[in-house]
């Protein structure tokens, strides 16, 4: 690997930095190549598809809340076909849940976790000029733009009897996804969004392997680029067979082939007209064989952020670096081999339910390893509480109580009582909502000095943190309640009609309604803080936060190719408080006093 070369471009590059500015708008902002003008651009439009995905929550917080009641302000634009009088059809309903599901896992959260923080931190971080494949990483943004645009265009397609986008939940289980109504937008748009993670992820690998530094070896490497790299050989692996599997859905839909439809099905009293022969257990073996995967898709640059924060907020070096390292790498591997836990009500057999039981709870060790890391990091620490570190210290018991209510969920004996009631959603949506978004805050507020110069507000940032904090408790703990109690999820009233659900406490719907709209209201904040802090936020140099990692080192904001001189690496990634240095910091890029003297 020759860096010198690589940087020979790089500088010249700075020297003649204005011919790179007589690019038009489009090529610079639009159709740009370089990764850090992607990296905004997945962060701003995952936001965006963050921001909707929420919304459609809150609409169906609604019809659980206050069933069959019209609802205010937006209800008359929903139109006859989904809400008539305002009132939600259960059709409409089924299609904000499947809808809600894959925006902001897969427009939300995997592209600003990955594609906006992977793009612009990570290559800042090993000190490259750029990514391995710039042209590809450009393609990778505007294929899962296509993606996002097939996804919402869904809400508006027409078809005998209705409109609207998919309705048979973010999992497109067969046969019923392969006969309803709107799935084929939804497939259309996977296959694009999937693709764009494609090659997202080899780029990402081959940037990491091949662009370092000089004097970056692999464990003096930030633990936030360790977990983006274990999280590419995620993308790189996983997704390929739930392309296929998209692929085959849709000839299913559209070419008459039955991969996933069984034979002797009756629809609505008549036979189905299919050659049958096919498995729809199938689809969810390759659907969990990426979507496992895709848990820690999301957790992973989660606990990379939340590690660079913790040592530069407590001024210390992380705890057991080498342990999470290995950690993490061991959390990748073993993510592939837990996906059937997903499928204790499908009748695998004694066997099969032992042997996936045992690998979900030797995959909970790695990542109690890390979080137990991250916490004995605070021990002994003079901490600073500014915004990102309490969204970062936030995560810890967030992600905790994930996990440990994932337990029973990973037993056949308790997970077939508990599969596809509120306990679900509420295991689910406390390891990515409190825990992976708040993570994503965190890193938000930690990095938007490197990406504008400019400081966000710390009130409004401790606003939005406190608020959304305390709301998001009283919007997923009581779905734990719910579910024990037998509530069943995915139901258009709640699960009224139905017996079992007699007494149920389902008057805690509307609290948990209340939570969810008021903890819309805590984001005003932190849109005002963002986009005002751009042009007004308190300006500051390029290291602001006394930092030792490698992108401290380049100007605020970057430059064409990153930065000014050829980055060497001296040291580990978390030089804080070593004793005799006279500051509390000693970043990697700073050489030793004999080397400064030659």
């Amino acid at each position: 690997m020759d860096n010198v070369a690589t940087f020979g471009t790089t500088a010249h590059g700075h020297a003649h930095e204005h011919a790179h500015e007589e690019l038009g708008f489009w090529r610079k902002y639009v159709f740009s190549v370089d990764h850090k003008v992607i990296g905004i651009q997945y962060a701003l439009t995952g936001l965006l598809f963050l921001l909707f995905g929420f919304t459609l929550m809150m609409i169906m917080r609604w019809q659980l809340a206050y069933n069959g009641a019209p609802i205010p302000i937006i209800g008359p634009w929903l139109g006859q076909a989904r809400a008539p009088g305002g009132i939600m059809l259960p059709e409409f309903y089924n299609q904000l849940g499947a809808m809600h599901g894959t925006i902001m896992v897969f427009l939300g959260v995997v592209p600003l976790a990955v594609g906006g923080f992977g793009n612009f931190v990570m290559p800042l971080q090993i000190g490259a000029p750029d990514m391995a494949f710039p042209k590809l990483n450009m393609m990778s943004y505007w294929v899962y733009f296509l993606g996002g645009v097939v996804m919402l265009a869904s809400f508006f397609q027409t078809w005998d009897g209705g409109v609207g986008a998919a309705q048979s939940g973010w999992t497109s289980y067969p046969p019923l996804a392969v006969i309803s109504a709107g799935q084929t937008m939804w497939l259309i748009g996977m296959v694009f969004l999937i693709t764009s993670s494609l090659l997202g992820s080899v780029n990402f690998l081959v940037t990491i392997i091949q662009l370092r530094a000089k004097g970056l070896s692999y464990m003096r490497l930030p633990f936030f680029v360790w977990a983006q790299f274990v999280t590419g050989f995620l993308l790189l692996l996983a997704f390929p067979p739930l392309e296929a599997a998209g692929v085959l859905q849709l000839m299913d839909r559209l070419a008459g082939t039955s991969f996933f439809l069984p034979s002797g099905l009756v629809v609505a009293g008549k036979p189905l007209d299919v050659a049958g022969g096919g498995n729809a257990i199938l689809w969810q073996h390759l659907f969990w064989f990426l979507a496992h995967p895709e848990v820690y898709v999301l957790i992973l640059p989660a606990m990379g952020i939340v590690g660079e924060i913790i040592a530069n907020n407590t001024r210390k070096p992380l705890w057991g670096y080498r342990a999470m390292v290995y950690s993490i790498i061991f959390l990748g591997f073993m993510s592939f081999i837990v996906w059937a836990h997903h499928m204790f009500m499908t009748g695998m057999g004694t066997y099969m339910s032992t042997f996936f039981q045992t690998t979900t709870m030797i995959i909970s060790v790695p990542s109690v390893v890390i979080l137990t890391a991250l916490l004995l990091s605070l021990y002994g620490a003079s901490m600073r509480f500014n915004t990102p570190m309490l969204f970062a210290l936030a995560f810890l018991p967030m992600f905790g109580i994930g996990g440990l209510t994932g337990l029973p969920l990973g037993h056949a004996v308790t997970d077939i009582p508990l599969h596809d009631t509120y306990y679900v959603i509420g295991h689910f949506h406390y390891v990515v909502a409190p825990g992976t978004i708040f993570a994503l805050f965190a890193g938000i507020y930690y990095w938007f000095p490197k990406a504008t110069g400019r400081m966000m507000n710390e009130t409004l940032g401790k606003i939005h943190f406190w608020g959304s904090f305390i709301c998001i408790n009283i919007v997923f703990m009581p779905m734990f309640i719910q579910g024990l109690a037998g509530m069943n999820r995915r139901m258009y009233d709640g699960g009224l009609l139905y017996a079992h659900n007699a007494g149920l406490p389902l008057r805690l719907n509307v609290y948990i309604g209340m939570a969810a709209w008021t903890m819309g209201l805590f984001q005003l904040p932190f849109i005002y803080n963002f986009f005002s802090s751009i042009k007004w936020g308190k300006k500051v140099d390029k290291n602001p936060w006394d930092a030792t990692t490698l992108e401290w080192s380049a100007p605020s904001p970057p430059g064409h190719g990153n930065f000014l001189t050829e980055p060497i690496v001296y040291r580990g990634p978390y030089e804080y408080s070593v004793p005799g240095a006279p500051n509390d910091f000693t970043p990697q890029f700073e050489p030793e006093k004999s080397e400064k003297g030659r």
